[in-house]
Parts: C-alpha cells; structure tokens; sequence
C-alpha cells in the first residue's frame, strides 16, 4: 500500500499562499504589505522557470508515470494552472483594490500617462527622450520570417504600427532593457511620491520610434522560458564553458507561461502568442501591471520609514569583546551565532581576519551564492594577493547565479586562487571556511560551519545557524571535506561531520528509527526539525513509522511539506507548522532525544531527495552546551508561536495559529531579535562595570 504524499508543486503554492497571506493582512503597514505581495510574485517566476519548466520537459518526453502523490506531469500541470491562476486573481484584486489606493492616501501615487498634468507630461517627455529612447531597439515582426526573440523576464512593449501613406499595418515588438527601472519620478506637489511605470511611457512616445507611421495599439506583456536547463558535465570538458552555453540556452528555451493584460486587441494578442510560441496552457491573463515583483524596490522608497516595520539592528554577540581578534574569542570556546538577530560581521571578519594576519597559512572555502559586492570574496583576493594558500571552491551550478560566479571566479583566479568549479555531478551546497594558521610552531585549524549562504546581503534577511570552532575533530573533518571535493576523493572517515549524499541521509535514517525503536520499549521518544522543505519520501516514511511508534515529531517546515498531516494511521503524533514572518526561515536544525542524551544537529540540507541524494551537504553535530541548550530553546520557541505560525492541514493547506483564550500573543522572531538585545546589552553593562587594570608591556 502506497504512502500518503501531498504533490510537491502544489504544496510549494500554498507555501506562496502563506506569503500572499501576510501581503492581505491589514495590520501589517502597508510597504511591507507591498513588499510581501513583490515576494510571491517572485517566486512564481522562478517557480515557473524550473518547477513548471521540468514538468514540461518530462509531459513532451511522453512520461505518465505518476508523482508520490499519484499525478501524471499533465495532470500537475493542469493543476498547477487552475492553482496559479487563482492566485494571480487574489494578488491582482489585492493590488488594484486595497494597496494602490492606499498607497495614494499615503502619499505615493501610481498616476496614468493621462493623469499627468502639462508639466508633467513634459517632464517624463524629456525622461523618454533622453534616457529611455536611446537604449529601446524594436524588433520588427515579418509575415513568412522567423520571429524575433522575445527575451525571457522583460517586460516587451508589442505595437501595431500604420504607415500614413499607405495605410499598411505592421507589428513591431519593444523590449524595454531590465536595467532601466520601472518607476520614472514625476514632479509632484507636496513630500509625496509620484510616479508612472516605464512600460506606459514607452506604449505612450513609441510613435517617436516610427517616423511616418502611427502606433495604433499597443501591449505589454512578459515571457518566461524554462530555465531548468543543466550542464551536460559527461560532454563537459570546460565547465566554466559549458555554463557559459547553458545561460545563452536559456534565452531561447521554451515558453512556460505568458502574461497578457486582461483586454487586449485580438491581432496583438494573435501575434504575441505566435512569436512566444505560446498555447493556451501558457497563457496568464492579469487585470493589472505585469510583473508586480517590480513593485519590490518601491518598499523601500526612501521616506516613507513610518509604512514599514520597526527597524530590528543585528546585535553583537556577547561572545565577542569590542575589537577582540576571532582567533582569539573561538580559540576559548564555540561561537553560535543567530542571524540576523546576531550580526554576520564575526563571519565576515573571520575572513577578513585571515586575510591579513601573516599567521595564517591557508583558507578553504566554499561559495554557492554571494552578495553582489562581496567583503568576503574581496578578502580572499586580498588573501591571495598577500602570498596566503587560498582555494575556493565556486559552484557554478548555482541556479540564476551562475554568472555573477563565473566573474568572480575569474577575479579570484587573477589574484592567485585556487579555484575549483563544483563536484562532477552534484552541487556543492555546503556552508563551510577552514583557516588554518600557524600558532606556537604548530598548525591549529578554525572553521565556519553554517546553515546560510556566504552573502553579508541574505545575511541581513534570512534566518541562520552559524558556528565557529577550532575543535581538532572538526578541523580534521574540514581538511577530509576539501580533499574531497577538490581531490575527488570519497566522502569517508569522518569524525564529527556528516556529508551527503554518502552519509547523512542513512545517519539521519537511523536516528529517526532509535526514536522509534525506543517509543516502542515505552521510553520517551522525540524528534524536532526545523527544515525549508520536507520532500524526500524515505526521509517521510521513516517519520511515519516513528509517528506510529508512538514518537512525538514536531516538525517547522516554511515552504514544501509532502507529508500528509492528519493521517490517523500514519501521522497522528506529527504536528507541522510553518512560520511566514519578516525574516526567512532559512535554518536547518534538528532535534533527536536519544534517550535524555540529545543529538543536536544544524545543517546546510533540506530533507529533499535532491539535498540528501544529489548534493554535497553537511550535517554538523553541536558539541558545545550553550549552543546546544539554545538550538532547543529556539526550536521550542518556534512552536510557541501563535502570531506569525501556520498549522498544515491534511490536504496540504494550511490555517494560521491565534492565540487561545486567555493566552498571550507570542512572535518567535520578536522574542530572538528581544533575546538578542537583552544579551548584548548584558554583556555591555558588565563589560562597563570591570575595572581593567593597565598593564606595562
């Protein structure tokens, strides 16, 4: 008899739900409300650029194997249609009907091409003039040619263009280029904030494209192309080559969908579709602007502090002393740091650190997403160029990042590094630095070891785990897992460390069974996990069978959830939340009681097939008592939540958590920010009330 499995495209939906449901929420100030609207729009084309994307891939492959969950690719995507659709429909209603009439009681004022007053229009006449028509190139659409490329993401301005003389109709298609922006400034009156959208502009002077034709029509609609596009690593001899083809291929990749505005002119609509190649499965009507994740920047327009949350600076851990050298504070004991609750400048010091102090010899690291400008790869340049050992491995295969990490690879490479391009075959999705330095005639080896990527900019708005240690044991691991990867040598002997795909997915098995082996001896049996997405089905249907042995599972999934809740047979003692909040909930950790002697773990892998079985991951074991009483308090404070938690129902939707009857309200992220403050507070008052005595060198 088959498992009860919820699809995993559908469940990654209501994920987006839960964001579009903090956009609905009308005690939320209202830029984050746009903000959080922006998010789902985002990750729908990314959801339809790979999820949507694949699924096509394997119903024109002719497959008609059913999912865990029982459905076939067509009937996914026939779902996944009728699913996104209505989505698209709340968030359209949602923008047209509540926030953009908000926005302009607020001050900030989305105005039409005709709602401008004669200055105006001769403001943003000039702002055409000089700064957009110069970088517009039309692309003309010829009757028995090959049609022009529509470029995938960008918003296209299609025109229906008459000459004066004859009267000949043509189509012309206007890309307007990414870099450009979308709002164009328009002088208001008063502090407020007037704008129109760049694609209006274009639609309004594109006749000053056409000398001697009038624009008769215009259109703005948007492309998305399949981006699930993968290196071929067997034919791949230079991958930095092959990654280069594989972008260019996306450009021309198939159409997963096609937004149209609701009403348009039949011939636009009939030449669109024809140049996309689009049919009807791909087609997205919207009652509104294309595109609202270009409404993100907007959230953060400067001026308007009083429509967004209450700033929350990241604290400094007490663990550090003002201007004290890492080396020395982790030399003393374990540094756990919480994100962004705790600042990430200890991590980025760390390197920084490394990068100048003549005692280090060599620094190891891995990159699979960074910040635009980097501190951190900027220091290993630095490293580099000082005469230290720097090897970097730079995953290339890093989904939608892929060229920013082939440039700076290649910077990397200029100053000196070693660079290695990725594991054949798998990702390298592990968050790790090994430094070692030389102290007292010996090497002694500090490592990060992380649940978040190395980008001082996601650092500031994801949640994460991050560990700093110079254990031996973990050092020794560390040096075990870069002879690995840059060697190709096998994932084996390790001491601490736990690695996918050869070793955590059975570690993690095995755990799960020794609760369920000891539920059914009648000890007290329990397992926590705090993980992005719960996909992979061994992984589930071990959980079943400790949820039938009586285990209590607590589990906090943010976005895709597979397992069925609610199943009496299956998973009557298995509760799942999800938290939406400011932050993304981005750390892995995992709880297992192990009869009274807990392992306590975080990680860089989700519980997916694809992080467990096809990635480079670790699973790192925490040693250090306060860092082990704090992942549980943490863990535990997640399921106080009755303000920001969803409970996941048994057909994959969930239903947000309120407080009970007399119960307080409780916020999990506010309490760490507040725990956060409370204790580097703390640690400063003591710190003024210790008289150091000065000391002659």
């Amino acid at each position: 008899m088959s498992l009860p499995f919820i699809n995993r495209e559908l469940s990654w939906l209501e994920f987006n739900q839960r964001v579009l449901n903090e956009a609905l929420r009308e005690d939320l100030p209202l830029l984050e409300r746009v903000k959080f609207l922006a998010i789902t729009a985002s990750n729908l084309d990314e959801f339809f650029q790979v999820r949507v994307g694949s699924l096509m891939l394997l119903r024109r492959s002719g497959r008609k194997n059913p999912d865990p969950s029982g459905l076939t690719p067509s009937q996914q995507l026939a779902t996944i249609r009728r699913r996104v659709q209505r989505m698209i429909d709340d968030q359209y209603h949602l923008f047209n009907k509540v926030l953009c009439g908000a926005l302009r009681d607020a001050g900030i004022r989305l105005l039409g091409i005709k709602e401008l007053s004669p200055a105006q229009q001769n403001q943003v006449a000039t702002t055409f003039h000089d700064s957009i028509s110069p970088l517009l190139t039309p692309l003309a659409v010829i009757d028995g040619e090959e049609p022009p490329l529509a470029p995938a993401l960008q918003l296209i301005v299609a025109c229906r263009v008459a000459d004066h003389e004859t009267g000949a109709i043509r189509h012309v298609l206007v890309p307007i280029p990414e870099g450009l922006g979308r709002r164009i400034p328009v002088i208001g009156s008063g502090d407020g904030l007037d704008f129109v959208l760049i694609e209006d502009l274009v639609a309004c002077h594109a006749g000053e494209l056409f000398p001697g034709e009038d624009v008769e029509a215009t259109a703005c609609f948007r492309v998305t192309r399949n981006g699930d596009i993968a290196v071929q690593e067997e034919d791949a001899d230079d991958l930095a080559g092959e990654m280069e083809d594989v972008l260019a291929a996306r450009k021309l990749a198939d159409t997963v969908r096609l937004e149209l505005p609701a009403n348009l002119p039949r011939d636009l609509a009939k030449i669109i579709k024809a140049v996309c190649h689009a049919g009807p499965d791909q087609i997205h009507r919207v009652a509104g602007p294309i595109a609202l994740s270009g409404f993100m920047d907007l959230a953060f327009a400067p001026g308007f502090d009083h429509l967004r949350d209450e700033d929350w600076p990241a604290q400094a851990t007490p663990d550090l002393a003002p201007g004290e050298s890492i080396f020395d504070a982790v030399g003393r004991r374990d540094v756990m740091l919480h994100h962004p609750y705790e600042s990430f400048e200890p991590v980025l010091r760390m390197i920084e650190e490394a990068a100048d102090d003549p005692q280090v010899v060599s620094i190891k690291q891995v990159l699979y997403r960074t910040a635009r400008q980097s501190r951190i790869i900027d220091a290993l340049i630095r490293a580099a160029e000082n005469g230290k050992a720097v090897t970097v491995l730079v995953e290339l295969k890093a989904r939608f990042d892929e060229a920013r990490n082939l440039l700076r690879a290649e910077e990397l490479q200029r100053a000196g590094a070693q660079i290695v391009y990725g594991v054949k075959g798998l990702k390298t999705h592990a968050k790790i630095c090994l430094v070692i330095r030389r102290e007292d005639g010996r090497l002694r080896r500090y490592v990060h070891l992380g649940t978040g990527n190395y980008n001082e900019s996601t650092a500031r708005l994801y949640t994460d785990i991050s560990l700093l240690t110079c254990r031996p044991e973990y050092g020794a691991d560390a040096s075990l897992f870069f002879n690995a990867v840059t060697g190709r040598s096998k994932l084996l002997r390790f001491q601490r460390l736990v690695p996918a795909p050869t070793a955590m997915k059975p570690r993690l098995l095995d755990l799960i069974a020794s609760e369920a082996e000891r539920a059914r001896q009648g000890e007290p049996a329990r397992i926590i996990a705090k993980v992005n997405s719960l996909q992979d089905p061994d992984i589930i249907a071990a959980l079943y069978q400790a949820s039938k042995a009586g285990v209590e599972i607590q589990l906090n999934v943010r976005g895709i959830c597979c397992l069925k809740t609610g199943d009496a047979r299956h998973s009557k003692n298995i509760r799942v939340i999800s938290v939406i909040d400011r932050y993304l909930e981005h750390a892995r950790i995992f709880y297992f009681h192990q009869g009274g002697d807990p392992g306590i773990f975080i990680a860089s892998a989700d519980w997916m097939g694809r992080n467990l079985d096809r990635r480079v991951e670790l699973m790192i074991p925490v040693e250090d008592s306060r860092a082990r009483r704090r992942l549980l308090r943490l863990l535990e404070a997640l399921f106080q939540d009755n303000t920001q938690a969803s409970k996941i129902l048994p057909d994959g939707s969930s239903e947000r958590l309120r407080p009970a009857a007399g119960e307080k309200k409780f916020r999990a992220q506010e309490h760490f920010f507040k725990d956060a403050r409370r204790a580097a507070k703390a640690r400063e008052h003591e710190r003024a009330m210790t008289f150091e005595p000065h000391v002659p060198k």
